[in-house]
């Protein structure tokens, strides 16, 4: 029991799996994917695309592969990812198995889709080969037809059921280096496949709500879905999917993983809404801050309030605060307590200049403590 048993979240025992050298369920991290949207055929738009995701911190990236170009192109695309990358199959099964030859940490299929039982053991064999793990993903929008007529609508138990019938068809072919995802575009059916499939396995569990919408929707919806799932301890590794381009889903995942406290990397930002008592245009501040500051991975908190009504409660939780003051004068916290004053004129490379500085010195001091560890 923690100090703040109210933050306190209980996580689902799962086996943990491999999806290349990342480890996903168990103790390990939860993990934030994405998908890009280039044509994998074209390595060199996918292979920028993904470098713009890893620099937000991605640490699984998905690739479609419909067509034999695309996996044609994968090995040059795997060769030059930092992580793990995860083959989009749908139907065809020659495109897992050459998706596994090229290198795909893992197979996102369905193996009920995939047609007979010879074609399943021969990629469930080509998974095995290849060290890839393969992940079920069960999706609102396409469940099979004998469950839309067994359940008449697509509804938590016709997810589920169609999980566990994919997962007996690896589980028969001695394949345990699975996990599994049941999304839906309702958050509540997702929210709700979700606990009732967490309750029957042990595989680690991909959360998403899928075509959740826009930037704006789509983050209040995934945030609400996989928020409230993480909140209960159920889930592994997460994507947040939204029509905007997928470093920015990256981002939005990390500040769930954030606000639940579940994994902190980067500045964590405080900030008031706006009101009429601001001693600085805290709008624009923050969104230049937050923009300014996307290079910093070092775990911190910064507080931005526009006045000192709740600005200096705020700043002796955070490691660097700022609250605004009159004429253009304000106060800088550092570590909680009144440091100095600074000016609206170049206020905002200052802000930008002490956490560098702040995440230096967290830097510094975790290397020295390792060190004396060794």
């Amino acid at each position: 029991m923690s100090l703040r048993p109210w933050r306190d979240i209980v996580r689902r025992q799962s086996r943990q799996i491999m999806v290349g050298n990342v480890p996903v369920g168990g103790d390990a991290p939860v993990t934030v994917q994405t998908m890009t949207n280039t044509a994998t055929s074209d390595p060199r738009a996918t292979i920028d695309q993904i470098r713009r995701c890893e620099d937000a911190g991605v640490d699984i990236i998905r690739v479609s592969c419909p067509d034999v170009e695309s996996t044609a192109a994968l090995k040059q695309i795997v060769r030059a990812a930092r992580v793990p990358i995860v083959a989009d199959i749908h139907f065809h099964y020659k495109r897992a198995l050459e998706a596994a030859d090229a290198g795909a940490a893992c197979l996102r299929i369905n193996p009920g889709n995939i047609g007979s039982a010879d074609r399943v053991n021969e990629v469930v064999n080509a998974a095995k080969a290849n060290g890839c793990a393969i992940r079920i993903g069960v999706n609102g929008g396409s469940l099979e037809k004998d469950l839309l007529e067994k359940y008449g609508e697509p509804c938590p138990e016709a997810l589920v059921e169609s999980a566990l019938d994919h997962i007996k068809l690896l589980q028969d072919r001695d394949f345990h280096e699975f996990k599994v995802a049941v999304k839906a575009s309702d958050l509540f059916l997702a929210v709700a496949a979700y606990q009732q499939l967490a309750d029957q396995v042990d595989c680690p569990l991909h959360l998403g709500i899928t075509e959740a919408g826009g930037f704006v929707g789509g983050t209040v919806k995934s945030s609400i879905g996989i928020g409230s799932l993480l909140w209960y301890g159920i889930g592994d590794t997460i994507r947040v999917s939204l029509s905007a381009e997928p470093e920015e889903e990256v981002r939005v995942g990390f500040e769930i993983l954030k606000a639940l406290g579940i994994r902190n990397r980067g500045v964590r930002v405080v900030s008031c809404p706006s009101c009429a008592r601001q001693g600085f245009d805290v709008i624009r501040t923050v969104q230049a801050l937050e923009e300014r500051l996307q290079h910093i991975r070092t775990p911190m908190s910064l507080s931005v309030l526009g006045c000192v009504v709740n600005g200096p409660g705020e700043a002796r939780e955070t490691d660097i605060g700022i609250t605004g003051g009159g004429n253009g004068k304000h106060m800088v916290y550092l570590s909680g307590v009144t440091d100095h004053h600074v000016q609206d004129a170049g206020m905002i490379e200052h802000i930008v200049r002490l956490v560098e500085a702040k995440a230096a010195e967290i830097e510094a001091a975790e290397s020295a403590a390792a060190q004396a560890a060794a």
